[in-house]
């Protein structure tokens, strides 16, 4: 019986397949454009049938299978006009497609993230797009593109570790940006920000970025207070991206006579991705990536006075002030007041004479304050006056005539003064190797489970050198970082699990590991002790106070090693390797595990589609104690988050609105629930009006939670969250808060509950494409800001200890801005374009007290002009680019200081080579070699100029 069942069932599936396929009709073709050369990868879908489509091989040919005829289907590419093709019969296809020229509004066409399916026009926020085709025509590297973009605002740490944030709150590090690449949070585990794009798939495999400004947690989760970031790969399967490409470029940096460096250096940036399917069933893709130059190191030398959290820069130099602290000078953080040593020195000797002479210390104390006795301690008084012992007294003449007398002579006769004296420290050349590094690997692996499901297994992974900046200058030398992923995709559904891998190698401190250098050829007790007895022998001698410092420094700085000898690197190498807080090194190695679904139920109750998604996420915080309080076991933080999101077309497609809300838990604070609500007017035929109101919020980062760190000056960093307390021993020693200007409030401070940070903003924007060839795009917001997190500096009267915690500000911080972009093509093949965008973005309501780090100029411009192809074969291009900002004044971590107006221009030409499918390019950034600082403390940024050849991009 079961047989026959069995056998009915596989008849009756056999007879189904078989009617299937005796419906369905082959439309075959080739797609080519206006040169008669095939379109590689262009899509092919039936009109009104999203789930039907495929895509043209290297040699442009095509075969689609619909169900009947007659059909129209659509056949696009990302560089060419799509068309409408009527099919009637089985005849073979030959289409022709018009190059669009520079293309004015990019189309997402099957983003990898299904949240942005559709077109960059009838998005309700607002969105930036960058295509391969704008990386290929730009002067920049691909990610440096995020830069021109309006509403974006950069920190060049260094030459591989700029930052882009938006509508303001910019530093090195974006803790309020998302960063994903193929869907992978890109973050540092340890830092909860995205080393630049240190870790990726490589140049040669981005196919596009998505910029989302201002908020975007409600869908893309914690973090996206200030935008996200979508970098997306190209999928082996497309034919257009099959087959070998190289990359060969080599530059020269620090060029003339306005460089800080005596002699120019060379870039080099080489980089190769090999892909290949099988039957289009399997492919493959590997690449890799090599960088390396001489970077732009921080060479700022002016004084800095640095008061908790607080600062600002003072006038003196090392030969003007004792206490000389360098803005990139490091080691000279060590301080010590000389009144205070000295008397710390006269009772140590004091101390060393009572234990040697057996209790005889008493005519001595007697005498060191005026009082002289009488009897035989008279002569022993005299004597001691006269620095000649005799007698008992005989073996103190080296001790008390060469230590105790300078001392004590100085602080009777008020000449040792209350002054500050820090230790002589090295510039940043000295102890950071200026040679960067990037080592990029990448490799994947994507099968077809079945025509609709895509199973992907994919890996980046990175090492190298680069420069970060926040409370002191970091290198992190020999940093690994590693991404793994394992991901399911369909056209309405993706389900991924990845892990991030961070080691932080050799990084140290350049603040922390210069002072352990210090201490290591010179401990500060000789040193300070050598100093003040070399500065009251010099005013002994009838000479000047500033004369006499400047013998003190150079007598207590014999021995000091000089920067690049043989010591100096030895002693250097040593206290680097050695774990903070005892050295410089910082030990970390974190790591993220997330697993996340996504499905879109598409249009499924009445017109309205549906998406609901959900995430798991878990941080392993290791640090061996050097970052975060975790001395004896790893520290493990657990999230959990959901969202749905909601979309209503009505009035014939005239009104789009849609609401999302997410919620999320760490295991640290409370549930966080944000919702959005969005607009989009159709006002005309590629004319609309958008609105949304949009909330955000982001948990304080594991820094922000755990950080335990010495940062070299006179304060330890500290996180937030209530153990900070009991570390802190405040319930026996209370301690006070630091005002802007250095002075101490009189009350203790009180702690209130440390809670995530909100936001709320409204925005409006219009944007429209006009007549194909005029595209404005504008916006308008409002935020506020609430629990908003920062930074304030403690006093402890009782232990004189310092510290900056993290905190919740108490007041609403407000913020608004403004944004409007041109785009315009011009000639008849709308080959040459020009474009232009400004912005401005402003904060109020910041709290006395409160350092907010917005870090934004009122006012940036971009501009630009290219033209994609001119000349006999359209073989020759060209990009120019104008970059503008204002002055404003920075407020850092490291310091704070003024930042100049700059302007900067970048170009590039190019030259094709059709039969060997290459590219030659010459070009360059910031080609007039105007050097500029995007943030305080951090490098001055020069030109570089280079020449490439690409082959196959």
């Amino acid at each position: 019986m079961k047989q026959t069942i069995l056998t009915t069932m596989l008849f009756c599936m056999l007879g189904q397949v078989i009617f299937s396929q005796a419906q369905t009709v082959a439309v075959k073709g080739k797609i080519i454009n206006e040169k008669n050369e095939p379109l590689a990868g262009a899509t092919v879908r039936v009109k009104g049938d999203l789930s039907t489509g495929t895509l043209a091989d290297q040699y442009g040919r095509f075969k689609l299978t619909v169900t009947s005829l007659p059909v129209t289907i659509e056949i696009s590419e990302v560089e060419s006009e799509s068309k409408e093709v009527s099919v009637t019969g089985t005849e073979e296809l030959n289409v022709i497609l018009t190059a669009k020229g520079t293309t004015l509004e990019a189309i997402i066409v099957n983003a990898p993230d299904i949240r942005l399916k559709g077109s960059a026009m009838s998005k309700p926020f607002t969105i930036e797009t960058i295509s391969a085709k704008d990386m290929k025509v730009s002067p920049l590297r691909p990610y440096d593109n995020l830069g021109i973009k309006k509403g974006v605002y950069g920190t060049t740490s260094s030459l591989l570790f700029p930052t882009y944030s938006t509508r303001g709150f910019n530093g090195s590090g974006s803790t309020r940006v998302n960063q994903r690449i193929d869907g992978m949070d890109n973050q540092a585990p340890g830092l909860n920000f995205p080393v630049a794009n240190f870790v990726s798939n490589g140049d040669l495999d981005i196919e596009s970025m998505e910029l989302l400004p201002g908020a975007s947690s409600a869908l893309y989760g914690p973090g996206g207070m200030n935008g996200t970031i979508l970098i997306n790969s190209k999928n082996p399967f497309n034919p257009k991206y099959q087959g070998l490409s190289v990359l060969i470029k080599p530059g020269v940096m620090h060029v003339g006579n306005k460089s800080p460096r005596e002699n120019s250096a060379m870039y080099n940036d080489y980089s190769f991705r090999y892909a290949k399917s099988f039957n289009n069933k399997f492919a493959f893709k590997i690449g890799a990536q090599f960088i390396s130059a001489d970077d732009w190191l921080a060479n700022d030398t002016l004084n800095y006075e640095r008061s908790g959290t607080s600062g600002k820069l003072i006038s003196g130099t090392r030969m003007t002030d004792p206490n000389y602290d360098g803005v990139n000078v490091y080691g000279d953080e060590t301080s010590f007041n000389m009144f205070g040593i000295t008397k710390s020195i006269e009772a140590s000797y004091i101390k060393g004479i009572n234990d040697a002479t057996g209790g005889m210390i008493p005519n001595i104390v007697t005498m060191l304050n005026g009082i002289i006795p009488n009897g035989s301690a008279y002569t022993d008084a005299v004597n001691i006056i006269n620095g000649v012992f005799v007698g008992p007294l005989a073996p103190l003449n080296p001790t008390v005539k060469d230590g105790l007398l300078p001392f004590y002579w100085g602080l009777r006769n008020n000449i040792v003064p209350d002054q500050k004296v820090s230790r002589t420290g090295y510039h940043e050349k000295d102890i950071i190797d200026p040679q960067t590094k990037n080592i990029k690997l990448n490799a994947a692996l994507h099968y077809k489970l079945t025509d609709k499901i895509e199973a992907q297994l994919m890996g980046y992974w990175a090492t190298g050198n680069t420069v970060y900046t926040d409370d002191n200058r970091y290198a992190l030398k020999g940093i690994k970082l590693g991404q793994y992923k394992l991901e399911l995709k369909h056209k309405n559904w993706f389900l991924r699990t990845y892990t991030t891998q961070e080691d932080a190698g050799e990084a140290y401190s350049a603040t922390v590991a210069t002072q352990f250098f210090n201490e290591a050829w010179k401990a500060s007790g000789n040193a300070y002790p050598q100093y003040i007895g070399a500065f009251l022998n010099a005013k002994g001698q009838g000479l000047a106070d500033a004369d006499a410092h400047l013998i003190a420094r150079g007598y207590a700085d014999i021995g000091r090693p000089d920067a690049g000898s043989e010591q100096f690197k030895q002693i250097f190498d040593q206290v680097r390797k050695i774990p903070i807080p005892k050295g410089g090194l910082l030990k970390e190695k974190s790591q993220l595990w997330m697993t996340e679904g996504q499905y879109s139920f598409g249009d499924a109750t009445k017109n309205v589609e549906v998406i609901v998604g959900g995430n798991y996420k878990k941080y392993i915080l290791d640090s061996d104690g050097t970052l975060f309080i975790d001395t004896a076991n790893a520290i493990n933080i657990n999230e959990v988050g959901g969202y749905a999101q909601l979309t209503k077309k009505l009035f014939n497609e005239g009104l789009t609105l849609s609401a999302s809300g997410r919620f999320d838990k760490n295991e640290n604070f409370k549930t966080q629930f944000t919702p959005r609500f969005t607009a989009l007017i159709k006002l005309a035929k590629d004319n609309n009006l958008r609105m949304s109101y949009q909330t955000a919020y982001r948990f304080p980062g594991n820094l922000a939670q755990w950080i335990r760190l010495d940062v070299g000056g006179d304060f330890l960093l500290l996180g937030g969250l209530p153990w900070v307390k009991d570390y802190m021993h405040v319930d026996k020693n209370p301690v006070h808060q630091v005002k802007n200007d250095g002075t101490i409030e009189g009350t203790p401070y009180v702690f209130k509950e440390f809670k995530p940070e909100t936001m709320s903003s409204f925005e409006i924007g219009y944007k429209g494409l006009i007549k194909e060839r005029l595209l404005i795009d504008a916006y308008a917001y409002f935020g506020k800001y609430e629990d908003f997190l920062g930074r304030i500096g403690l006093y402890q009267p009782n232990t004189g200890e310092a510290y900056s915690i993290t905190v919740n500000s108490s007041n609403n911080v407000k913020t608004h801005g403004y944004g409007l972009g041109v785009d315009y093509l011009l000639g008849n093949k709308k080959s040459s374009s020009i474009f232009f965008n400004v912005y401005s973005d402003v904060i109020t309501d910041v709290p006395s007290g409160f350092k907010s780090y917005f870090n934004t100029p009122k006012y940036r411009m971009n501009a630009g002009f290219a033209n994609t192809g001119f000349g006999k074969g359209d073989r020759i291009s060209f990009s120019a680019l104008l970059r503008w900002q204002d002055a404003f004044q920075w407020e850092g971590e490291l310091a704070n200081g003024p930042l100049n107006a700059f302007t900067t221009a970048d170009a590039q030409v190019s030259y094709k080579f059709p039969k060997i499918k290459s590219t030659v390019r010459l070009g360059g950034t910031n080609i007039l070699n105007h050097y500029y600082k995007n943030a305080y403390g951090n490098p001055q940024i020069g030109a570089m100029y280079y020449v490439s050849f690409a082959y196959n991009l």
